[in-house]
């Protein structure tokens, strides 16, 4: 089991920027000695840390208890902003944020200890502020590692659980998703649109609204007139 000593020195490399010159060097031979590879490349000081946790769990054998963790860490922030807010505040003392650290982990029913640690080590390090963000990046880096590429449909009302199979049955046999790879379906609403749909596979927008039917057609009689 790693411990909270351990994940904090894989995840120095979010530090403050005069202590993270001073490290880098350990951190890459470090990491080429574990040979463990994130799936993707993140950045930013959320992405470091996201890829530090990921390393720190598959070490560890940890991978899907800490991915479940991270998950309902984030169903927990995205349910209450006021808490986003409080992460955010830079006057936390010690004991601030370790009443925090021992809520969030009760809150979002974590148990397990990489994620604990994790949880710990932004604390110490004053970077629970980062917590949505490692959150996010987290999930990309077990998208990517499951094989899974995103389809988010955009449409101007839910669409119902058919409409999406169809949509998800169509995509997958198409040139846009690779082999061994599995679809990740999100429908997401915007009135704006009009109607139609917007659709993004992967990094490919596929704009079917009438909205942007209507705009083009604006555009052609701007400039026709």
């Amino acid at each position: 089991m790693l411990s909270r000593q351990a994940l904090l020195r894989s995840m120095r490399a979010a530090a403050p920027q005069r202590a993270v010159l001073g490290q880098t060097r350990t951190m890459a031979a470090a990491a080429s000695s574990e040979k463990i590879k994130a799936p993707i490349a993140l950045f930013g000081i959320d992405g470091t840390y996201a890829t530090a946790l990921y390393t720190a769990a598959v070490k560890t054998s940890t991978l899907e208890p800490t991915a479940k963790s991270l998950a309902a860490l984030g169903s927990l922030l995205e349910k209450d902003p006021k808490l986003v807010a409080i992460l955010q505040t830079p006057t936390l003392s010690q004991s601030d944020k370790s009443q925090i650290v021992a809520e969030l982990q009760k809150a979002a029913g974590i148990t397990g200890e990489t994620a604990k640690n994790f949880l710990s080590t932004l604390a110490a390090n004053n970077r629970l502020g980062l917590v949505p963000g490692v959150v996010t990046k987290f999930a990309e880096l077990m998208s990517a590692s499951r094989g899974e590429v995103e389809l988010v449909v955009t449409s101007a009302q839910p669409l119902d659980n058919k409409t999406l199979s169809r949509l998800e049955s169509a995509v997958t046999k198409s040139s846009y998703v690779g082999q061994n790879k599995k679809l990740k379906v999100t429908n997401t609403i915007n009135p704006d649109i009009i109607g139609g749909l917007i659709v993004e596979i992967g990094d490919r927008t596929i704009d079917l609204s009438v909205s942007s039917k209507v705009a083009k057609m604006n555009k052609l009689l701007v400039d026709t007139l």
